[in-house]
Formats: structure tokens, sequence, C-alpha cells
């Protein structure tokens, strides 16, 4: 197993789903595969997917417009475009996204979303159509092995040929997809089995033989950790998307308000707790906070709730937290010790394992260690964050736009954010008052994530405001979903943080390259009129006195909305902690 994958479900002729004496019972109709597909996505509740139809998934598309009363497809202007929405719309809402391609090109273009999806650990799944099946292994037109290809990035893939397969292998995919740490699977499916005929029944998939998905921790784990904890005279929380996925963040709070404990999260665990808790105190990692990066290597005890200890929050494993005893509250028995060896593994669901655990605690509070961040934190504010959101300098920062963002939506919005220097910044300064409102390519780092996860989450969840802040490169690399914002009338807002560079690649030019800014200065379109062709209000704003009253403009849109800001050319983010150094080296300037 590679090390950053999801536990895989095996691929073999014994990992067959368990059936109920019931679903032998069940009533069947005579239907063709294309229309099993469609009646198979309907039972499982998809109201909508994403995707961009061609010759060899022409007949499930042919179904789909004769049940569109019952599912809504999207169509993307690009495939990645559809994988990275559905991403948006299953982080959001917690349930499976779906998108759907076509062979060859059409397969290989969801393939990136994909592996976002599966280090992100974000329940997708993908359908494609296949070349028919006696012309497999021809290079037929159009014929690519996307189950060889996708095999590393999925955590279970499947190739259907006889449309009698279709209903056991899309309950198994859908099971399989939400259950344990979620992740993406993909079904390919040969066009002949889509025009076969067969008796149709469905019943959805409870177990998959030689899968566990979802472990218990054990009675010796959890008073293990407990005594542990309860000694602890300097214990710090650092928590993950694991506890958003188990649905743990109230199970979080109790634990934390009742121990006392100061917390961080990683970027994937922003706003499972409100930013404005008094425990919560800051993000790790790279661009995190001083105080919780300084602190994980002088804490006694490190309790590791729902996170993999990436390289980008541990810093040279080296020297990280050698001083701490290490607790690691995990779903997927394959993190634990992978990167960071544990005295402690907790491994099953995050709010079971909370709920049994956090009566085991004491009453406590650790008021001396708690200034420390306190302390930390004030020097950092002097130092980073004063001038991040209250510049004194003439060009605009983007620490500034997101404090108005802040403003106008009270930390009630989703934010999206794109990869690079605008990530971190949105990821530092966003506020947040509740869970499931920082969406962000975490593990992979893609550009062009931002703008297509912005539709899906909005399609979601349409009341929520939903706004994208995105980098004038990786804005570039999906602008083409602006055609589905339009088609779908999405309401949207975009805000587009315009520095002309490559901005995080230009820094680590600076710091590191003695400023030989290679292949990193952007010369960019009027994006203004590229969102007005589109009918989507625009605006640019270069000045400070502008940026206030529009941002106020935008978020009360009821409309998709464009905001580029100009923003200072060579502005850094730090804190920042260089490659292969200790998180206790953080630079701050």
């Amino acid at each position: 197993m590679k090390k950053n994958q999801v536990t895989k479900v095996r691929n073999t002729q014994t990992d067959q789903p368990r059936t109920s004496k019931r679903s032998q019972m069940k009533k069947s109709i005579h239907i063709s595969g294309s229309e099993a597909v469609v009646r198979c996505l309907i039972e499982e509740g998809v109201d909508v997917l994403y995707g961009y139809p061609g010759g060899a998934i022409m007949p499930v598309y042919d179904e789909l417009y004769k049940f569109q009363d019952h599912i809504h497809h999207v169509l993307t202007r690009h495939e990645q475009g559809a994988t990275h929405a559905a991403q948006g719309y299953a982080r959001i809402s917690g349930r499976v996204g779906v998108a759907m391609a076509t062979s060859g090109p059409g397969a290989t273009n969801l393939v990136t979303g994909i592996a976002d999806a599966q280090i992100d650990s974000t329940p997708l799944v993908c359908i494609t159509g296949q070349v028919a099946s006696h012309l497999l292994g021809s290079d037929a037109f159009q014929e690519t092995d996307i189950v060889g290809i996708s095999t590393p990035v999925t955590k279970w893939n499947h190739q259907i040929t006889k449309a009698s397969e279709i209903p056991e292998v899309m309950a198994k995919a859908f099971y399989i997809a939400r259950s344990g740490r979620p992740g993406p699977v993909l079904i390919d499916i040969t066009k002949d089995a889509q025009f076969e005929e067969f008796d149709f029944s469905y019943e959805k998939c409870k177990g998959v033989r030689s899968y566990n998905p979802v472990p218990v921790a054990t009675e010796n784990s959890l008073k293990s950790a407990a005594d542990i904890i309860n000694s602890a005279k300097k214990p710090m929380i650092v928590w993950g998307q694991g506890v958003i996925l188990g649905k743990a963040e109230k199970n979080l709070i109790e634990m934390i308000e009742k121990t006392g404990i100061p917390a961080a999260w990683t970027i994937l665990g922003a706003s499972a707790i409100p930013t404005s808790h008094p425990l919560n105190v800051g993000m790790v990692g790279m661009h995190g906070n001083y105080g919780p990066n300084v602190l994980t290597n002088e804490c006694d005890v490190l309790i590791a709730i729902g996170m993999r200890f990436d390289d980008r929050v541990t810093g040279n494993l080296d020297s990280y937290a050698k001083q701490a005893k290490v607790i690691h509250l995990e779903i997927d028995p394959a993190e634990v010790d992978k990167n960071v060896k544990t005295d402690v593994a907790i491994i099953g669901d995050a709010r079971d394992s909370l709920r049994r655990l956090t009566p085991l605690l004491r009453e406590k509070e650790h008021k001396e260690w708690l200034s420390k961040f306190t302390e930390f934190y004030k020097v950092e504010f002097e130092t980073v964050i004063d001038a991040d959101i209250n510049p004194t300098k003439e060009g605009l920062t983007m620490g500034e736009v997101i404090k108005e963002i802040n403003s106008c939506t009270n930390g009630d919005a989703a934010v999206v954010t794109d990869v690079g220097q605008h990530q971190m910044i949105a990821c530092r300064y966003a506020k947040f008052t509740q869970t499931k409102s920082n969406i962000t390519s975490g593990g992979l780092g893609t550009m062009g994530f931002a703008l297509p996860a912005a539709i899906g989450a909005k399609m979601a969840e349409p009341e929520r405001e939903v706004i994208a802040v995105i980098g004038d490169g990786g804005y570039q690399m999906t602008i083409q979903e602006l055609g589905t914002i339009f088609q779908q009338r999405c309401a949207v807002k975009i805000v587009v943080l315009n520095n002309e560079y490559l901005g995080m690649v230009r820094q680590w030019q600076q710091l590191f390259f003695d400023k030989r800014y290679a292949s990193t200065e952007m010369t960019n379109p009027d994006f203004v009129k590229i969102a007005e062709g589109y009918s989507i209000q625009s605006k640019r704003v270069s000045r400070r006195e502008d940026l206030a009253p529009a941002v106020a403009e935008m978020v009360a849109s009821d409309q998709a909305y464009f905001l580029e800001v100009c923003i200072e050319k060579e502005d850094n983010v730090f804190p920042m902690i260089p490659t292969g150094a200790s998180v206790s080296d953080i630079r701050l300037e």
C-alpha cells in the first residue's frame, strides 16, 4: 500500500456485498443496463451529478434525459471541473458526490479530481463509459485502461462488462465511497453492457466481506489514553478533517471544554469548531500560527484526532514532538505509526472514540500553559498579522480582503479556496462559525480546484453564502467553468486576488532562489470582461477605499458575482516553516 492512500478495498471475486432475503424477493423489471445505472443513482438518493457526455457513455445520458425530474445533470465545461464540483458538493453536504464522463480523454480528465478526493478523503462515485467489451485491449477509438490508470488513486474501482453486474457493483460503490474513511470509487461500464437488457432489482449494500470500515476503539486504548491525558501538564490537541468526516465536532468541543486543553487544527480541519472558541489556538503547518507550531515541540502530550501527520504539518520528522507522548485517534489503521510513532493508538470512529474517552478525563484548566499560546499570538500579531489585515502600505493585501469578507458575512459563509498564497491567507484569517465551511484542496494541492468546487458547494447548499477565493494563476486553470455558472444560474461569489504572479512559487524563488523569478510572472487577460461575457456581475478594485463597498455589494447580490482585487505583487505569506526545517524553526519574516 502506498503511504498516502486510504485503506483499499480488495477487488476480488470473494468481495461480494451482503444481501438479505428481502433483496432476493424484491420485484424486478426488465430494462437496459443504461437505465439500470440511472435507477441505481436514484435509489442511492442522488439528486445532482456533474459530467460531460460522449460516445461511450451516451446510452446512460439518453436515460438521464428521460429521468430529468429525478436527477439534475450539470454540464461542466471540462471533466476535471465535474470531479471538483462533485468534491465541493460532497465536502459541504457530507453526501457522496457523483461525476460522469465518457471513455478515453473523458475518463483521464477525471483523474486529477479523483486523486484529489483520494488524498483528502472525499466520497465520490465516478462513472465512465468504455468501448464495447469485445474491443477491450484492441486500442479502439477512445479506449484507455481507466481501471488500471485510476487504481492508485481510488479507494476501489471496477469494470462492468455485463448489464447484470450493474446493481450489485453500483450499490457496493456507494457503500465503499461513504463508509469508514471516505474516498473515491470509479465504475467503468462497457457500451454493450449499457445496451444489454436484464431483470433489474436493487438492494443497497450493507457490507462487504473482508472490509471493516469502522473499527471500534478498545477499552484498553481508551483507558491508557485517559491515564496519560489526566497526568499531562502541557497537553495539546491537533485535529484534522477526521473530526468533520466523523461528525464529531460537538464531541471535540465537549472534550476540550472539560479538560481545558488548547486545540489547533490542520487546514482540512478548519471550521470544525468556531474560530472564536477560546481553546481554539490556531492552525499548525507550514504557514500556520506561531504558537501552535513552536509549542508542538514543548507539549508533554500530543493528541492527534483525525489527522495524518502530513509533512506540511510536521516539518522535519526527526525533530517533531520528540518530547511528547503521542495519542492518535484515527479510523484508518494505515495512518497509525506511518509518519509519527504513537504511544497510544485509538482506532475507531472519531465521534464514538471521543464520546467514550471524554467521561474518563478529569475536569481541568491549563491556564499557565494556555497563556503561552497567547504570548506567541501577541508576537505573531505585532510582527505579521497586523500588517496583513491592517496594512499601512499603499497596495492592497490579501489579508485585508479576507478581513472585509469576514466583516460582511459574520463568519457564516463557506469559503472555497484554490492553492497558493491566497489559500494560506484565507485559511489563516477567515472566520468560521459553523462546520464544513472551509473547502480547499489539501493533500494534492490542486490549482484549479476552487471555481468548480464552489459550484458544487453552492448547489448542495443553495441557502449558504459560498465565496470562492482564488489566485490569478489557479483561476485560469478552470476558468471555463464560468460557463457552468452562467448556464446553471449558480450564485457563486468569486474573488480573484490578482498579483500577476504565481505567488507561492515566486515567494519561494525570492527566499530560496535569489529572486530568480523563473516563469512565474503572468500577463493576464481582462478578467472583468471575461466574466461579463458570461453575464456575471463584475468589478475590479485596486484602491483601499473601494474595497469594503465592493465586497459588501458582492455579498449583498443574489446572483453570481466576480470581484477582482489587484493586490501587492510581491507580498509574502508568513509565518513560514522552510522545507525540511523543524516546526520550531518557523520564520516570522
